[in-house]
């Protein structure tokens, strides 16, 4: 093993590790409300001798950036800070037990956060001049709109970015793009005792869900399409017949479909409906495209991670990542992206999110290695 990597890894600290994490869970700080995460996070780097830049998103909204090593860094570690608002406001805190941390959080992506915060201080521990040229950016929003990510690219524009979501430890170098579909059927309130003499937006807008699950257009395998209806909601105002109704739609797309074509697609479905169902008042808004990507494995980070899974005992398996991200910004901005994280998106977003403290100290290893052997150093002899 290079005996600088040997001395980053005897550097890490789980107890260290384990205490940043639980504090970071224990924090709450849904998108919008990230700047008591921020903060600590800042204090724990700064307790270490790691000067910190606040880059500001908004007011009381900022990522935090630093950096090491000589010149402009060309590879960052990317972290999220905010969560998904909690499932009960009573039981979104920390909890442990043998080895499996549960909490809002814990997996997308706090876990992630918390390794590469450790795999920071860790590499803080070599002499200046050995120290690689690396970067850290913990980001604001990204369950949102991804407006911290956005900010940081409007200044920087890395070559390779390592984003710790949540992918068990398995590395993502392929990335499905993602749609967010808004749609609203209007109709005429009436007394509910009269439906006939009105138009119910609840019983059109499902004609038009029924209409696009029978689509050709989901017939594509499904591992290059994933459809989820996220969101509906109506008018209420008593006891009446709905005038409105809205549905918000994600689709997950694999690496080769294109957002833009699909957008034309799903667009013909939508006029269908409007000619086949009476009466139909609809509205599609596309608020969302992104493309997806798959990167070349013949790269220098593929290098490291061929040399140090084994290390680990950790099986070297790819999967696209299937959910949004900022990795599709980052892409689109220029970046070569890696997704790779612990925890799973199987528990992220719900009342079960957990990741165990074993994933990520490997993940802060995996991180540590991935910053000193894209600098030329080979992590193993």
């Amino acid at each position: 093993m290079d005996p600088h990597l040997a001395r980053v890894w005897d550097a890490i600290d789980p107890l260290r590790l384990r205490r940043t994490l639980l504090d970071m869970i224990d924090i709450y700080s849904p998108s919008g409300k990230e700047e008591d995460i921020q903060l600590y996070l800042e204090e724990r780097l700064a307790a270490a001798g790691i000067p910190v830049r606040r880059q500001v998103v908004e007011e009381e909204r900022y990522n935090l950036v630093a950096t090491m090593g000589e010149g402009e860094p060309s590879l960052y570690l990317v972290g999220h800070v905010d969560t998904v608002a909690a499932w009960d406001i009573e039981e979104y805190a920390a909890v442990e037990e043998w080895g499996v941390v549960r909490g809002l959080g814990s997996a997308d992506m706090k876990g992630g956060c918390a390794a590469m915060v450790e795999a920071w201080l860790a590499l803080a521990t070599l002499p200046e001049k050995q120290r690689p040229s690396l970067g850290l950016l913990l980001v604001v929003g990204e369950e949102e709109n991804g407006d911290g990510s956005l900010r940081f690219l409007e200044e920087t524009r890395p070559e390779w970015v390592v984003i710790g979501e949540p992918t068990s430890l398995l590395p993502a170098f392929s990335h499905f793009g993602y749609m967010e579909v808004s749609l609203v059927t209007r109709g005429r309130r009436i007394h509910s005792s009269l439906p006939e003499l009105g138009h119910n937006a609840i019983e059109s807008m499902l004609r038009v869900l029924l209409q696009l699950a029978s689509s050709p257009l989901f017939e594509l395998e499904p591992s290059q399409l994933v459809y989820s209806i996220r969101e509906m909601s109506s008018s209420r105002a008593g006891f009446v017949v709905p005038d409105r109704c809205e549905t918000l739609i994600d689709l997950h797309l694999s690496p080769g479909v294109n957002p833009g074509e699909m957008r034309r697609e799903l667009e013909a479905v939508f006029d269908v409906a409007r000619q086949s169902i009476k009466g139909l008042d609809l509205e599609a808004t596309f608020d969302i495209e992104a493309g997806g990507y798959q990167l070349e494995l013949a790269n220098p980070l593929m290098e490291v991670l061929e040399a140090v899974y084994p290390r680990l005992n950790l099986p070297l398996e790819f999967e696209p990542f299937r959910s949004h991200s900022d990795g599709n910004l980052f892409y689109r901005a220029g970046s070569r992206p890696l997704i790779l994280g612990p925890g799973s998106l199987e528990t992220a977003h719900t009342a079960e999110e957990q990741t165990s403290l074993a994933e990520v100290e490997a993940a802060a290893r995996i991180y540590a290695a991935l910053a000193l052997g894209c600098q030329g150093s080979s992590p193993s002899r």
